[in-house]
């Protein structure tokens, strides 16, 4: 009888000089979690408030990055789950005495009903005919929280003024260090969620049906059930940093959710990568930052400068930060296998 011999050579293990390319994630992590757990005790607590609104921008670009980068969904729309979170939080708060910490859950439930159900009849549209749709949408929540009939809920055009919450259990912090402390808790524990939920077995029907419906349906997966849970679960997510918003804010009124918001989470889905999860944190943090920085460079021409830093940041990231981080990382593992 004759043996084959076997292959004993070690699989190939992308490397960066010498170094496993897990091993530079879970650094970088680890660093990253570090550079968060600091940022309260070294900061003003003016920038800690910015950081922290950053994030929760980050929250709801990672809830259009679930629909659209993978599911291929396009909306413009998702200022109104922003803003119905946002509500959902100061009305719990301000009418109804409800502890901040439970409204982030009901925010989440309302949201999650209100995305389904708007993912319903959205399912007959795709392309620029469902952004129109949820176009609509984003043009329509603003004046619908305006209105004489909810006006005793709502506030009308003046909005809801809510109390910033302190610290519990006696903890030595001011609120917006508890504030920023609270967010990055919930936020690590979303971005887990989103992760987990893409490298499972319903995340893999989810771009399935993104790549190609056609062969995801007759694969037997319900493209228009897991559609609509998608825009649901995107709903969600972007609710509840709209909770989140409303919360560290202290404040909320129609005007803040016009259709600018929706532009400005879609241009930080863009930013930081189209389907890239970790992506999201730089599009949050762009979406902040960036305008304020055109604005201390001309404050008469803001938005021209604004949108000279957009083209450039396009033209120099076509596939956005996580795309420039992955042809960086795949240069340099090619490098150290070459030997170059």
């Amino acid at each position: 009888m004759l043996l084959r011999p076997t292959d004993t050579r070690e699989p190939l293990v992308a490397t960066i000089a010498g170094i496993p390319m897990t091993t530079w994630r879970l650094t970088a992590l680890g660093i990253g979690l570090v550079v968060l757990a600091v940022i309260p005790f070294v900061m003003k607590n003016f920038y800690i408030f910015q950081i922290t609104l950053a994030i929760i921008y980050a929250i709801a670009i990672l809830g259009l990055n679930l629909l659209t980068g993978f599911n291929g969904q396009f909306s413009l729309g998702h200022s109104a789950f922003y803003a119905v979170g946002a509500y959902t939080a100061a009305i719990m708060m301000d009418r109804c005495d409800i502890g901040y910490v439970w409204t982030l859950p009901a925010a989440a439930i309302v949201c999650f009903v209100f995305g389904f159900l708007f993912g319903l009849p959205a399912l007959r549209l795709e392309g620029v005919y469902l952004a129109l749709a949820t176009f609509a949408l984003a043009i329509a929540i603003p004046q619908m929280l305006k209105s004489s009939l909810v006006e005793h809920w709502t506030g009308g055009v003046q909005g809801i003024t809510i109390i910033k919450p302190d610290a519990p259990f006696g903890l030595p912090l001011n609120s917006d260090q508890w504030l920023y402390a609270f967010t990055v808790i919930v936020a690590v524990a979303m971005y887990v969620c989103a992760g987990n939920l893409v490298r499972s077995r319903t995340g893999r029907a989810l771009i399935a049906i993104r790549d190609h419906p056609i062969a995801a349906s007759a694969m037997g997966i319900d493209v228009a059930l897991y559609k609509s849970l998608t825009f649901g679960v995107s709903a969600l997510y972007t609710g509840v940093a709209g909770a989140l918003g409303a919360i560290a804010i202290s404040f909320v009124a129609p005007d803040s959710f016009t259709f600018t918001l929706a532009v400005a989470l879609f241009v930080g889905l863009v930013v930081g990568g189209v389907g890239s999860i970790p992506g999201t944190l730089v599009g949050g943090f762009f979406v902040l930052f960036v305008p304020n920085i055109a604005e201390s460079v001309s404050k008469g021409l803001a938005g021209a400068v604004y949108g000279v830093i957009l083209l450039l940041v396009i033209y120099l990231m076509p596939t956005g930060a996580a795309g420039l981080v992955r042809l960086i990382s795949s240069r340099l593992v090619q490098q150290g296998r070459t030997g170059g």
